[in-house]
């Protein structure tokens, strides 16, 4: 129900054909996400946003406990947004043992993670037999661990070496030990963008087509856009189009999660990073247009913890994970912790006046007993409260 003092915010913004849509369940076309994108009532956004995300998911604010490996970062490709990946023998470069990876996966088991999420750089010597003793590997330490590995590029990049078809790279790796392929690799799908920041990178329809065909093979992956660079508002509207008609199609993303760009030590350093305010702008949007999806995700690396918070009121639902060892945005200069606790993120929740649920890769509620922590809401004069229920110790 929309006070009137909603509805005059909505009214005063020009959104009232925009609330119609939404409040009948009508779905909003391209010049109405254009149309978003002018307002500049970050309130009205958030508002509208939030009417979704309520819809959807209540007042519950998702997270996970897992860790991050990013395998290498050497690369045969050298794209231009890009301030991770290594030639060999340049300074910095690293590529992981498997025995490393499985001793990094031990570690993480005993803080409780039910997912690995895994990439890296386009490795120039690995064989195509590498990658799949690597799923053996980490799996069989633990059948019940969830495998999220991948993006569209490595796929392809698998295909290539192995001379293999990209659905059976996908098979082969699943009886490996693949469980999902994360998002990456998207940035943005207007070829003019992708000459500009990842010249040598797949295209559009090879990303969508990797993930098109995973899903029709049962599989569910996420997706990502990269923006805050050299894309216009309408590229990058047109990349949202390109992932709800593929999600009409396939229904196989659990999730859309947004990425700023990080300009530090790449070719784009130039660029201007967006702010917080266009963040939350595109959270939004992003959730008032992807009416397929069922959750958005800020990933709060990228956009720090308390940014993320705020986005809970502006259509997000889901705040990612502990995480655990990031290098990608960290070497991009991102100033985030490389891992959260569990606790601090049911805090961070419980703080905005969400609900915090533990989730696993797909999104299946985990019951978790309550964790004790520092309440700083005044209302409970700083006692200890159950985060889990918010009951009084």
């Amino acid at each position: 129900m929309i006070t009137r003092l909603k509805q005059r915010m909505i009214e005063q913004s020009g959104l009232k054909n925009i609330h119609e849509k939404l409040e009948n369940g009508a779905r909003l076309a391209e010049q109405d996400a254009l149309r978003l994108y002018e307002v500049r009532d970050l309130n009205v956004l958030g508002l509208l946003a939030n009417i979704i995300r309520e819809r959807k998911n209540g007042s519950r604010a998702f997270y996970i406990l897992n860790r991050h490996i990013n395998y290498s970062n050497i690369c045969i490709l050298s794209c231009q947004f890009c301030s991770f990946a290594k030639k060999r023998r340049d300074a910095g470069a690293y590529e992981f043992t498997i025995e490393e990876m499985a001793g990094k996966t031990s570690q993480a088991l005993q803080l409780g993670i039910t997912e690995i999420h895994m990439v890296g750089g386009l490795h120039p010597s690995w064989k195509f037999e590498h990658y799949e003793e690597m799923m053996r590997a980490i799996k069989s330490i633990d059948p019940k661990l969830h495998l999220k590995a991948f993006t569209a590029i490595e796929i392809l990049h698998l295909a290539w070496i192995g001379k293999l078809k990209i659905q059976e790279v996908l098979e082969r790796l699943r009886t490996a030990g693949l469980d999902s392929l994360p998002g990456g690799g998207a940035e943005i799908f207007s070829q003019r963008v992708r000459d500009q920041i990842c010249r040598g990178k797949e295209s559009a329809e090879e990303w969508l087509d990797v993930h098109r065909t995973w899903h029709r093979m049962g599989g569910r992956s996420t997706c990502t856009m990269l923006y805050g660079h050299v894309e216009t508002i309408e590229e990058r509207v047109d990349h949202l189009r390109k992932l709800r008609v593929l999600q009409d199609e396939t229904g196989g993303f659990t999730a859309f999660i947004p990425l700023p760009f990080h300009s530090e030590n790449n070719r784009l350093s130039h660029v201007p990073e967006p702010t917080g305010f266009e963040n939350l702008r595109n959270l939004a949007i992003a959730r008032l247009y992807l009416d397929n999806f069922d959750h958005i995700k800020c990933y709060w690396i990228s956009h720090g913890l308390k940014l993320a918070q705020v986005s809970l009121s502006y259509g997000v639902d889901d705040i990612d994970g502990t995480v655990l060892e990031e290098k990608i945005y960290h070497m991009a200069g991102a100033t985030t912790p490389q891992e959260q606790t569990a606790a601090e993120l049911v805090k961070a929740i419980r703080e905005t006046g969400r609900i915090p649920v533990q989730r696993d890769s797909l999104y299946r509620e985990i019951p978790v007993p309550p964790i004790s922590i520092p309440c700083n809401d005044r209302r409970y004069n700083g006692e200890k409260y159950w985060c889990g229920s918010g009951s009084k110790r």
